[in-house]
């Protein structure tokens, strides 16, 4: 068994862990968490002096934001047009907040950043959205659990990403932070939890937060999406699957 360096710490308001398989990571450890808290520093809306609160209070303007800021913004206006408005980063009460996209955006920038670093097996995991690499210590695939939203100490559904990356949206731990830009006054009870399978973490995340938007509708969306597979649980404890989800819950 190869040696394997994990940490988790408390970042965006969620535990983020990071395991690398390497028999010495710390500095690149630090540094992607590093980069991390960096991130939360510029895009959180909870912090009065994040680049985004800046633009809430109208003393900075897109035009003359970070670049950063402005390739977050154009993958929020890119999967509004792509869900036909089910994603919104701007809120019906006038501020941006870009957090459907940032979570999974950094998240990948964190695996390219470790990957960059020569590295080819590890995970990144962000409240249930993951980018994973290669192999654990043990030389197997990695393998994540999919929660019993109505159970936190059950797995549902063990599922192997194979390179891709994986989110999940749901109402069960956060509560209701995800709205229908088209009717924002709605109740989103009709499923607790949908998790996406995509070409990579962000993109899984930006369609996983509209399908969620969308209610029952939303596992429909997500079977008509190239390269993506889901799985939601209803109101009732009723797992729907897409066509080809089987194939990530097996080696």
């Amino acid at each position: 068994m190869m040696r394997t360096m994990k940490e988790t710490r408390l970042i965006m308001g969620m535990p983020i862990e990071i395991e690398i398989v390497s028999t010495d990571a710390t500095e690149l450890l630090e540094k992607a968490f590093a980069y991390l808290v960096a991130v939360d520093k510029r895009f959180s809306p909870y912090k009065d002096d994040s680049e985004i609160s800046r633009m809430n209070q109208g003393h900075l303007t897109l035009d003359a934001a970070s670049d950063e800021m402005k390739e977050v913004f154009a993958f929020g206006e890119k999967t509004k047009r792509e869900t036909n408005g089910y994603f919104d980063i701007r809120r019906p009460w006038g501020i941006f907040d870009p957090s459907g996209i940032v979570k999974g955006w950094a998240i990948r920038n964190t695996a390219a950043l470790i990957r960059k670093a020569g590295h080819e097996n590890f995970f990144v995991n962000a409240g249930g959205d993951i980018a994973s690499s290669g192999e654990n210590a043990k030389g197997a695939p990695w393998h994540f659990g999919i929660r019993n939203p109505f159970n936190a100490n059950e797995i549902v559904k063990v599922v192997y990403p194979k390179g891709k990356g994986i989110a999940t949206s749901g109402s069960y731990i956060r509560g209701d932070h995800i709205y229908n830009p088209h009717n924002p006054e709605e109740k989103l009870h009709d499923i607790v939890s949908i998790t996406v399978i995509g070409p990579d973490v962000l993109e899984a995340d930006r369609f996983a937060t509209a399908a969620f938007a969308m209610g029952k509708r939303g596992i429909a969306f997500v079977e008509q999406l190239f390269g993506f597979e889901g799985y939601a649980i209803d109101a009732q404890g009723i797992a729907t699957m897409t066509s080809d989800f089987v194939k990530y819950t097996i080696v």
